[in-house]
Order: structure tokens, then C-alpha cells, then sequence
């Protein structure tokens, strides 16, 4: 997906330029302990907290951070998350979907109902816009001193469906089923700063102008900044220049 790789890039610099990191360490903290919660807290015996360790080193979080969130999953007093997804449509139609996990389904959803509603956009029902995408792994990582070509034949080895090169760092695109042994086939291969996720890409992306991608991306950062949001993913597709202005 054309597009795809550029936006997850913009929104990997910013986190790791942003000072108040705490929110983003917040997220993830709880994606490690719902993940263990809801399977072993062994990351080597359960793959959705491998996953979720995985992105929380890619994003500095420190071990103590990450162990004291598997710990929490064990606590008497942790609140049962309920994973809930909304979909609904962006500034020019765009595609939204949203992935979230929450402890008040009155909360979240008031909240994700409101960001829609104050950036032009309009919550749907479930399945408006989910037909619209394909869920597959994502495994990112940084270049360092390798070639496109070199790492475009390693991914090839590992079996990957396609390969997205943007500013210096590599999108790699999987099926669920077989994104952690990717990710753990290029971490024994010495690649570094690997982000591992599950993702929903667009089938068929819709091209935007920067004016329209200045609003759509204003609805997905409001969207992002929601403390109950996992993840936001849409079908836009923009120029290099255009997604450079958001990055600027």
C-alpha cells in the first residue's frame, strides 16, 4: 500500500522527537499487559506479547517499563480491556478505522465519536469501512549501513509479500500467521530497531492533495493522541511531498 510506509515513518520520527514520551510508553505498557493477561506473561510462549515487547523496545521503552507492565497482568486489582474496534469516514470520504482498548466503553466511545465529529469526519457502523482493508503483518526497521538491494533479497529469503523502502527504513509486509518467525528470522540476522505489528491495510488506497491530507491526518493524530487508542489505520494515499509537509 502505496502510502502506508511514509505515514507509519512520519508518525516514527515524531514519537521518538516528541518530549512527552510517557503517553506513547502508557500505550504500549498496556498492550503488554492485556497481552499477558490474556495468555502466558512468558513472551517466548505467547506471540501477541512477543509482538508487544518487541514494539516497546523499537520504542525505547526501558526493561523495567516493560517488566513491570507483564507483572501488572498478574495483579488481583488490574482491570479487565475490552478490544473494540470503530470505523467511520474522514474529511473527502477517507477510510478510518480504530482500534482500541479500554476499560469504559461509554468513555471511548464518546471520545472517538467527538474526534470524528470536531475534524469533519463521521463515525459509522460497525463493518461500514472494514471491508475495505486486509489485515497482514508489518515488521519496520532501520537500514543503517545496508542497501535496498541487500535487504530487499534477505526479506525475499524470509518470505515476505512485499518490501516499502521510506527515508532510510524498510516496511516489510507479512501474513498475521507468520509475522513473528519474519521478525525473528531478521533479528537473528542482525537487523536492528525492529517494530513488529499487526496491521489493516487498504485494498484499493485513495489518492489525496495536501489540503485534504492536512485534514484527514488532524483527525488521525486527535485520534492517536486518545490514551484508549491502539492504533488508527486509513486508505489515503499522498505524494512524497505532500506526506514531507506533515513531517516538516
Amino acid at each position: 500500500m502505496a502510502g502506508h510506509s511514509k505515514w507509519a515513518n512520519i508518525q516514527h520520527r515524531k514519537g521518538r522527537q516528541d518530549a512527552a514520551r510517557s503517553k506513547l510508553f502508557s500505550k504500549l505498557s498496556k498492550e503488554i499487559t492485556v497481552a499477558a493477561k490474556m495468555g502466558d506473561p512468558d513472551p517466548e510462549k505467547n506471540p501477541r506479547l512477543r509482538l508487544a515487547v518487541r514494539e516497546a523496545k523499537s520504542n525505547s521503552v526501558p526493561k523495567d517499563v516493560i517488566d513491570r507492565a507483564i507483572k501488572k497482568s498478574q495483579s488481583l486489582d488490574f482491570k479487565d480491556m475490552d478490544e473494540i474496534r470503530y470505523e467511520g469516514y474522514a474529511y473527502g470520504g477517507i477510510a478510518v478505522m480504530v482500534e482500541a482498548l479500554t476499560d469504559n466503553r461509554n468513555r471511548t466511545a464518546s471520545n472517538v465519536r467527538s474526534v470524528f465529529t470536531k475534524y469533519g469526519g463521521k463515525l459509522g457502523e460497525s463493518g461500514s469501512v472494514g471491508f475495505l482493508f486486509d489485515q497482514c503483518g508489518l515488521i519496520a526497521f532501520d537500514l543503517k549501513e545496508r542497501s535496498e538491494d541487500e535487504v530487499f533479497e534477505k526479506v525475499i529469503e524470509a518470505g515476505v509479500d512485499d518490501v516499502e523502502f521510506y527515508d532510510q527504513r524498510a516496511f516489510v509486509y507479512c501474513p498475521t500467521e507468520e509475522l513473528n518467525s519474519i521478525a525473528n528470522f531478521m533479528e537473528t540476522n542482525d537487523f536492528e530497531d525492529i517494530s513488529s505489528k499487526i496491521i489493516w491495510k487498504a485494498k484499493e488506497p485513495l489518492k489525496i492533495g495536501v489540503e485534504e491530507l492536512q485534514k484527514v491526518a488532524k483527525l488521525i493524530e486527535a485520534l492517536e493522541d486518545d490514551e484508549d487508542v491502539r492504533s488508527v489505520t486509513s486508505n489515503f494515499e499522498a505524494s512524497d511531498e505532500d506526506l514531507d509537509t506533515l513531517s516538516g
